[in-house]
């Protein structure tokens, strides 16, 4: 049964619709201050686009350890048989790593970086938890897309996430070029909320991040964004860090190219923002996907 009170409807209706943003983008709270903290030309900038990338904002040689991390990790998990190991559709190549920064301790240090934490308690104004984090990894010539989505729209169905209060902290582990399939953004794209055909199976999530059916915007809608604010891809070397907004719509091409392709998440939601019950009678996701016990206030490093 959908709520009549739910403002942010979706996959309850054979017609997709356009909704207005209902929430702020940048949160009022204590944490405008902090030592890494936006300029507020900086703020200003993601209020307007929905996300900002910082270049260089971790140097070469932190990204290349956090890589090695990262492959390492995928090996590891992949060979154990995890459940937080995701493989490429029709194939036993692991797509991402989940919930990293519990799987490892050179990621759970790197959430509570201040670099990271700073700008996500101020831009979100309030204490802050991780929601989700994962590695997504590309590798030459193989690496599948990831199709267009809003990361709200999923976390508000299938997560019961309740207002557009969190946002994704990309880390770029190598560099993302025009050849390897960056992560692309639709500038303005965050103050729309796309309300998507379908009614979501249970236990989607096992098909989902493999390859994502339900929670798919209409071509007509993705149209609407894109003629508004037009693309902008994400190039940029190893060490830049890109935040946007749970709402901002995002995807990536294949990678057909030689060079490989890796991106690191962290997903901070406010801890005025936890998550309740899934739209639609679906039972909660694992917890690997959406933190919802184990999920304490991030204390800086």
């Amino acid at each position: 049964m959908v709520l009549v009170s739910d403002i942010y409807q979706s996959r309850s209706d054979n017609e997709a619709a356009i909704i207005l943003r209902q929430d702020p983008v940048v949160y009022p709270g204590p944490h405008a201050k902090g030592e890494f903290a936006l300029s507020e030309h900086q703020l200003r900038n993601y209020r307007k686009n929905g996300f900002i990338q910082l270049r260089g904002l971790l140097s070469r040689e932190e990204a290349a350890g956090l890589l090695c991390e990262a492959r390492n990790l995928a090996a590891t998990s992949g060979e154990r048989g995890l459940p937080e190991a995701v493989l490429e559709p029709g194939s036993d190549v692991v797509r991402s790593v989940f919930r990293v920064h519990g799987l490892s301790a050179v990621f759970e240090r790197l959430m509570r970086d201040g670099r990271l934490l700073d700008v996500a308690r101020q831009i979100l104004g309030s204490e802050v938890y991780i929601h989700q984090s994962r590695v997504n990894l590309k590798p030459g010539f193989s690496g599948r897309e990831f199709y267009w989505h809003s990361d709200f729209e999923t976390w508000h169905i299938e997560d019961g996430m309740p207002r557009m209060r969190a946002l994704s902290c990309v880390v770029l582990l190598t560099e993302n070029s025009e050849f390897n399939g960056p992560l692309m953004l639709v500038p303005g794209s965050h103050m729309h909320y796309i309300s998507c055909i379908g009614q979501t199976p249970q236990d989607h999530y096992r098909q989902s991040l493999r390859k994502q059916e339900y929670g798919v915007p209409d071509e007509t809608s993705l149209g609407f964004l894109v003629q508004r604010g037009g693309l902008q891809s994400t190039k940029g070397p190893a060490g830049s860090v890109v935040f946007f907004d749970c709402n901002t719509m995002h995807g990536s091409n294949g990678n057909i190219s030689p060079f490989p392709r890796s991106n690191l998440f962290f997903v901070y939601n406010s801890v005025d923002n936890r998550l309740g019950n899934p739209r639609g009678g679906l039972q909660p996701r694992p917890e690997f996907i959406a933190a919802r016990e184990n999920a304490p206030a991030l204390q800086r490093l």
